[in-house]
């Protein structure tokens, strides 16, 4: 049985407390996971599991504001979920859209696209294009929304776009080869231009990247909660900011 709601109260604001002049992260992506596994659990539809889960992105972003967060990059659909059954796609693809317009709706963040738009189908990728249009003056947070995204497909796509820029501006197959480097890479991927993530989040249970921000997230700090992404609280956020804010980062040195 839960604690009661009063309860979590007080241990929100005793977490808050401890954050206070805490080390607190600047980029945060979060993995929306177990909207299907949730669903299920509470004997609902699948997709009113999605349903539900894209109803908690708000609190999630207000959260991230509080903090002092600038840029939070959620996952929302990966390159893998394409392959499942066609009706899932279909009503969950209809439920980004239509949460990735209400964000815009707000004007309160700045959004952007991160992954393959052409993997989509036309309709919902015009419908996306159009929110984050609507956001491009937008003084606020920022926002990335991965949606067809794969950090395989990424950092391939990444190395293709470099190698054509090479080949335009007329350099030889060994010029691209000698000049190729971490840097060059970087100004190619869906990011650009954006610092790499502080702070991974999961939902769900499982720890495992999975593809997400494979290239972006060599120096992360990664927090697994146990909670389905429906079932994420501000309690659940605290305490991933609370370890976050206890670790030595040592950027890999």
């Amino acid at each position: 049985m839960r604690p009661p709601a009063w309860l979590y109260g007080l241990y929100e604001r005793r977490l808050v407390r401890a954050l206070d002049g805490a080390n607190l992260p600047k980029h945060v992506g979060v993995m929306l996971d177990g909207n299907r596994r949730w669903a299920k659990a509470v004997g609902l539809a699948t997709a009113q599991g999605h349903e539900v889960g894209a109803e908690r992105i708000n609190d999630l972003l207000s959260w991230c504001e509080e903090a002092g967060v600038e840029l939070v990059t959620m996952w929302m659909l990966s390159t893998d979920n394409l392959h499942r059954d066609a009706q899932e796609i279909s009503d969950l693809l209809e439920i980004i859209a239509t949460s990735v317009e209400r964000l815009a709706e707000v004007q309160r963040w700045r959004l952007r696209l991160v992954g393959e738009l052409a993997l989509l189908p036309e309709a919902v990728s015009e419908r996306l294009t159009a929110a984050e249009l609507a956001t491009a003056d937008v003084d606020g947070m920022h926002v990335n929304i991965a949606v067809g995204y794969g950090g395989r497909h990424e950092i391939t796509n990444a190395v293709k776009s470099l190698i054509k820029a090479h080949i335009a501006a007329g350099d030889s197959a060994e010029q691209i080869a000698e000049d190729l480097s971490v840097e060059q890479i970087a100004e190619h991927l869906y990011t650009k231009g954006q610092p790499d993530p502080d702070l991974v989040i999961r939902t769900s249970g499982e720890q495992r990247l999975g593809g997400f921000l494979l290239w972006q997230s060599a120096h992360s700090e990664f927090y697994f909660c146990e909670a389905f992404w429906p079932d994420f609280r501000r309690v659940d956020f605290l305490r991933a900011l609370r370890a976050y804010s206890t670790r030595e980062r040592r950027m890999g040195r």
